[in-house]
């Protein structure tokens, strides 16, 4: 019982105090203010929201430009606009970072949000609206000069000067160049740049460090007008005429050839040292270079009686032309008297007029000058798409590989005309004008 009633006075007590309370905060008019605190509150935290979708949808991307103008014109004009844009869709991050800082200010975003929204610190997020409010867009984003030294030519031509002179010429006892010690020579000239700068200017140009290797090299007292008359003849070669780079590839055996091939892991590729040869070729071949042509026989040696055949193969083919033009080494079976009277015979205005064939021209190209070949870069590619990594069963199986080659390359430069040789045309590389700092020398070109 007296547990009981204890509880009902508690009950009573409470009662009593809610309706003194309720009392009070009616006398005193507080209704009103709560009603008010709690629609500020509402307000508030609908504007949040919009301003989280806001950022939410610039991380997507989805707000344009003209959106943003549409927001934003009234707060800054169209240029600085523009600019604050097209540095927050640059790929710098720091760019990107700063104008997002700014735009999300504008739009009435706190520092807090924005310093937790792109994971920044809140100093940061200060500091660049601190500089917005004073300086402006150019007080965030500082103008670069407008020519910076890496994008100006004299530093360019200045560094070429120096890498065309031995390093010997600048107090530097070694005989080939380094990065660091060209930085050096151009800080000596009032020109400092930086070790990676030199390298990039460097590569641009082509340079590389490569080991020296020997290589052909003629020594015909003649190279120069033999040259320059092929350069005259290509330069002028009409579209009835043709101009033929002849050799020949092999001889060669047909047996198991090694190469450089894709072979899985832990696996070694080998060749037998002593095998049995199952036959040799001879290819007898031309390459017509304004059509890009491969005309080619399989020979039983190096001789004058192939060159005849190949004559007389070509001037088959070409009947249709008006002259031939035959440009090779100074091998002797090109140049014998045997066949220079075979096409001495050809040239003659009766035998032209009984067979219809064209006037047959001999253009040698200078002793020990096979880099001038074309050719040579026919045969290259037939080696290491056919001969190389091969193991033919037959010499009739290597032949069927060799035609199908040639018929292929034909193919395609039918359906892609291209002219066979450009160095050997006579195109240049650079202008032709002396500068000290230009590179005229291709580095592949040997």
């Amino acid at each position: 019982m007296l547990r009981t009633s204890k509880r009902a006075n508690l009950a009573l007590t409470r009662r009593l105090k809610a309706r003194e309370f309720h009392l009070k905060v009616s006398s005193h008019n507080v209704a009103p203010q709560l009603i008010r605190d709690s629609e500020e509150n509402r307000k508030l935290h609908i504007k949040e929201r919009q301003l989280l979708l806001f950022m939410l949808r610039f991380a997507l991307g989805y707000v344009s430009y003209d959106e943003l103008k549409r927001h934003l014109q009234k707060k800054l004009p169209p240029e600085e606009l523009a600019a604050l844009y097209a540095r927050m869709t640059s790929k710098s991050h720091r760019k990107k970072v700063r104008a997002l800082i700014i735009i999300f200010s504008l739009h009435g975003v706190s520092k807090k949000s924005i310093a937790d929204g792109l994971w920044c610190h809140l100093r940061t997020v200060k500091r660049c609206l601190q500089a917005f409010r004073r300086s402006g867009i150019d007080g965030v984003f500082p103008r670069r000069k407008s020519v910076v030294k890496w994008s100006d030519l004299k530093y360019r031509e200045a560094l070429f000067c120096i890498l065309h002179s031995p390093p010997k010429d600048y107090g530097f006892n070694r005989t080939t160049w380094r990065l660091e010690d060209l930085a050096n020579v151009m800080a000596r000239h009032e020109m400092p740049i930086g070790r990676n700068r030199v390298a990039a200017f460097i590569k641009d140009a082509g340079y590389r460090y490569m080991k020296a290797r020997e290589v052909l090299t003629s020594n015909d007292p003649n190279y120069r007008e033999k040259v320059d008359h092929i350069h005259q003849v290509l330069s002028s070669l009409k579209k009835s005429e043709r101009f033929f780079s002849i050799d020949e590839f092999g001889p060669f055996a047909v047996k198991h050839q090694g190469g450089r091939r894709l072979v899985g892991p832990n696996e070694y590729p080998t060749v037998p040292q002593f095998q049995q040869s199952k036959g040799c070729l001879i290819v007898t071949a031309a390459l017509e270079l304004s059509t890009n042509q491969v005309t080619h026989f399989y020979s039983s040696g190096k001789n004058t009686e192939e060159m005849i055949k190949l004559l007389e193969v070509l001037q088959d083919q070409y009947r249709d032309c008006t002259r031939l033009y035959f440009s090779w080494d100074a091998a002797g079976w090109h140049a014998s008297k045997r066949f220079l009277r075979r096409v001495e015979e050809i040239n003659s205005l009766k035998y032209r007029r009984e067979h219809r064939t064209p006037i047959v021209k001999i253009i040698p190209l200078p002793a020990r000058a096979q880099f001038l070949n074309v050719i040579e870069s026919i045969f290259s590619g037939l080696a290491v798409s056919v001969i190389h990594n091969s193991n033919y069963v037959s010499v009739d199986e290597a032949k069927t590989a060799i035609d199908r080659y040639f018929a292929e390359r034909n193919l395609h430069f039918q359906l892609n005309p291209k002219r066979a040789g450009k160095k050997i045309w006579g195109k240049e590389r650079v202008s032709s004008t002396f500068k000290e700092g230009q590179n005229c020398k291709s580095p592949g070109y040997r």
